[in-house]
C-alpha cells in the first residue's frame, strides 16, 4: 500500500468547510434580494393596490411572483437546515457521534487515542466524515441552486407586473 499523508484528508475536510459556508452564503444573499424586493413592494403597496382592481392578469402575475419567492425562500432555509444522514458508523470527527455515542469523555478520549494510533482506522475515519460532509454539501448547492432558479422565476414575473403597471399610467 502506498503510504498516504494524512494532510490529504485534513485539507479535503477543510476545503469541504469553505464550500458547506459557500454555499449558505449564497442562499443568505438569495434571501437578502428576496427580503429587499419585498421591502420594496411593501413600501409601495399603495401605489401598486390599483393592480389588483385592474383585472385578472395583475392579479395572476402577483400570485405567480409570490409563489416563486415563497418556493425560493424555501429552498434558502433549506440549505441553512443541516441534513445529516444517521446511518455511518460511530466516527470519533462527527461532533454528534464525539457527544452522543462514546459514552463519557473517558471513552470518547481512549476510542480517538485507539483510532489515532492506526494509519488504516484513522484513513477510514476521516474518508467516512469526508463522504458525509461531501453528501452534506451536494444537498446545499442544490438546495441554492433551486433558490436561484426560482428567484429568477419570481423576478421574471415582478419585471412583468412592473412592465404592466408602467403601460396602464399611460
Amino acid at each position: 500500500m502506498v503510504i498516504q499523508d494524512p494532510n490529504n484528508y485534513w485539507e479535503q475536510l477543510e476545503r469541504l468547510e469553505k464550500l458547506i459556508r459557500a454555499s449558505e452564503l449564497k442562499a443568505g444573499v438569495v434571501f437578502s434580494f428576496h427580503s429587499l424586493i419585498l421591502g420594496i413592494f411593501v413600501d409601495r403597496i399603495k401605489t401598486l393596490s390599483y393592480l389588483f382592481e385592474e383585472g385578472i392578469i395583475p392579479k395572476i402575475g402577483i400570485i405567480c411572483w409570490m409563489f416563486f419567492v415563497l418556493l425560493s425562500v424555501f429552498y434558502c432555509f433549506k440549505c441553512f437546515k443541516p441534513q445529516i444522514e444517521r446511518g455511518y458508523e460511530k466516527n470519533v470527527f462527527f461532533f454528534s457521534d464525539a457527544v452522543y455515542k462514546f459514552g463519557s469523555i473517558e471513552e470518547y478520549t481512549q476510542y480517538l487515542i485507539e483510532i489515532c494510533g492506526s494509519q488504516q482506522k484513522l484513513y477510514e475515519q476521516l474518508g467516512q466524515q469526508i463522504h458525509a460532509e461531501s453528501k452534506i454539501i451536494d444537498g446545499k448547492f442544490k438546495c441554492v441552486h433551486s433558490s436561484i432558479k426560482y428567484f429568477a422565476i419570481s423576478f421574471v414575473f415582478a419585471v412583468l407586473v412592473i412592465i404592466y403597471w408602467i403601460f396602464t399610467l399611460f
